[in-house]
């Protein structure tokens, strides 16, 4: 008797669950194997038994959660097939943030890809998102409107840099995802010539330091100390989103609040956040980019996880193609609503 979809993957409690395998992908709640995609805390937490992922998304995780985030863990290569129970599993890019992978999972001939969260644009601190053909693609969509068309992230840095050269006596303050987001930003500023100190949060650095030593070039990055704050005339500081409505951030001079996230792309989330320098960067895939995503996966089927799951599944059947949403709880959106990892609080 052949396999269906519902054989590989079904919805728990917990997240996706793979019988023949005995594990889950990105799991909700504690279980006693886990294969993370990525090291965003919504996707992956600290408890579970044994740990598949990507080296550094394990690096990423140790260093949020500390080195006992798991019982045991193991490195999932790029491209490799790993055997599982009954099933085999594939690591591949999703050029979401450092470490990203989308997962495919195969048995009997048919294969279901977990693309996690993924984005198409340039990014110069991961490996880009590589197409995976299957009969069943989960896509996240957490921009899955056709008012979601993100303009040129290079574009948008260059707004920023402006922005310093016409005001040099203003700080500029950018909140940013403090995992990914951050230290797209600060590669992007470097790769268009900005050369000066790029100040961070506290709860910045030790995954800043974490993505130089895996290699990406983002320059010098002091923290911020307090007592200096006022001093910082022309600086451009990364923060959390939240710590530019703290206290924290009242002692620069005269600062000018930005925000780098795909929520700027809305006007009115832009207002409500204070931003008088909306910086529309997203690190997921935009509408023109999860409908090509789909297409060029050639999936029959398509499973749409959180974000805007009616608009895509809507879509999906106008294009021939099955579709139903998961309805899955527990995921946030483009990371600003999820909470700081116990190392980066005590970092703050």
């Amino acid at each position: 008797m052949s396999l269906s979809a519902s054989d590989l993957l079904t919805l728990t409690r917990e997240g996706l669950y793979c019988p023949l395998g005995g594990f889950h992908v990105d799991p909700t709640w504690p279980v006693p194997r886990a294969l993370i995609t990525h090291g965003h805390a919504d996707h992956a937490r600290s408890g579970h038994g044994k740990v598949l992922a990507t080296g550094q998304t394990l690096r990423i995780m140790a260093v949020r959660y500390g080195e006992d985030f798991c019982e045991t863990r193991q490195e999932a290569v790029l491209g490799e097939e790993i055997r599982i129970g009954d099933v085999t599993v594939r690591f591949a890019p999703a050029g979401h943030v450092l470490g990203s992978a989308q997962i495919a999972i195969q048995a009997q001939g048919v294969r279901v890809v977990v693309s996690g969260d993924y984005k198409r644009a340039y990014d110069p601190t991961c490996l880009p998102f590589e197409v995976l053909p299957c009969d069943v693609f989960i896509t996240e969509a957490t921009f899955g409107l056709p008012v979601f068309r993100m303009p040129d992230t290079k574009d948008e840095v260059r707004k920023l840099l402006d922005s310093v050269a016409l005001f040099p006596e203003r700080a500029h303050i950018v909140g940013a995802y403090a995992l990914g987001k951050a230290q797209r930003v600060m590669a992007l500023l470097r790769e268009a010539g900005y050369d000066e100190p790029i100040y961070l949060h506290g709860a910045m650095e030790k995954l800043t330091e974490l993505y130089k030593r895996e290699g990406i070039p983002l320059g010098e990055t002091p923290k911020v100390v307090a007592a200096e704050r006022g001093k910082l005339h022309g600086a451009i500081v990364l923060c959390p989103p939240s710590a530019i409505q703290d206290v924290w951030s009242r002692k620069f001079p005269d600062p000018v609040t930005s925000f780098a996230s795909g929520w700027m792309r809305v006007r009115a989330r832009a207002r409500q956040k204070g931003a008088e320098l909306p910086l529309v960067i997203s690190d997921h895939s935009d509408w023109p980019d999860l409908c090509r995503t789909i297409r060029e996966t050639g999936a029959g089927e398509v499973w749409v996880t959180h974000g805007q799951e009616d608009a895509l599944v809507h879509w999906c059947g106008t294009q021939g193609i099955k579709a139903k949403p998961l309805h899955m709880l527990g995921y946030g959106d483009d990371g600003e609503g999820e909470t700081a990892a116990p190392a980066e609080e005590a970092a703050a």
